[in-house]
């Protein structure tokens, strides 16, 4: 028979383990949990996964990592720890990448803007247009001494700097053209009689400081209104400006 002093020790040895099994839980044998990957292991595949260009699989993950890891059970724990940040861990198409969280995509969008180096003939015509307008295209042609080839006008339409104003009264009724609010905009004119006139353009070399008397730069009015030798748009004007035209046909003239 145990004497008094056993059993006060085997009692207390029974209360010391019931404590340690309520604060720090179960014995390690009794639990039964699915193992943990070590931090050095998630942090190789998360440095893989960040400097590969393109997702990948397990396989191409596997043969990076070292022997023994298992790659699929890393993945899903990294992918739960990046659940919630900013960049989350995706499949696509079967393999892995980390991808900008869906809820934080805009944050990505910006708007760019596409710079178009403008042709020496559309610079040209540019011009033509802006002192001369409102003006048809056959007018532009004969101004600058050659035929319009395809699509220069249509460049200076897309741009938004120049649009169809009316259409001449003449045989044919031909569209006229003048610039917009973004063409000043653009070149930050207050009005069209900001543009430069015959001294400035003299200055600045853009025109021969030996031109023949009389000679004068046409100053553009910026009344909107139509003039008396105009008549308005008709529907469909603006797709038939942008519309191809043909090109002219060998012997006629050169096209620039």
């Amino acid at each position: 028979m145990a004497s008094l002093a056993e059993m006060r020790v085997i009692e207390a040895e029974d209360v010391a383990e019931d404590v340690a099994a309520e604060v720090f839980g179960p014995a390690r044998e009794e639990v039964s949990e699915t193992p943990q990957s070590r931090p050095e292991e998630l942090r190789l595949l998360e440095a893989l996964l960040f400097a590969s260009a393109e997702p990948l699989d397990t396989a191409a993950l596997a043969k990076r990592m070292p022997e023994g890891v298992d790659v699929k059970a890393a993945l899903l724990q990294l992918q739960a720890d990046y659940a919630h940040r900013g960049v989350n861990l995706v499949r696509v198409a079967n393999k892995w990448t980390f991808r900008t969280a869906g809820d934080l995509a805009w944050l990505m969008t910006r708007e760019s803007t596409e710079t178009r180096r403008l042709s020496r003939a559309a610079i040209e015509m540019l011009a033509i247009i802006a002192y001369h307008q409102p003006v048809t295209r056959a007018e532009i042609e004969d101004i600058r001494g050659v035929v319009t080839s395809k699509g220069t006008l249509d460049v200076l339409l897309e741009t938004g700097w120049v649009k169809p104003r009316g259409r001449r009264k003449t045989p044919g009724r031909p569209l006229t053209f003048g610039t917009t609010e973004a063409f000043l905009s653009q070149f930050s004119l207050e009005s069209l009689g900001d543009l430069p006139g015959l001294e400035e353009l003299k200055g600045t070399g853009l025109l021969d400081s030996r031109l023949p008397s009389g000679f004068s730069v046409p100053m553009p009015s910026d009344d909107p209104a139509l003039r008396d030798d105009e008549d308005p748009l008709e529907v469909g004007d603006l797709e038939l400006a942008l519309a191809p035209v043909a090109d002219p046909e060998e012997g006629n003239g050169n096209a620039d």
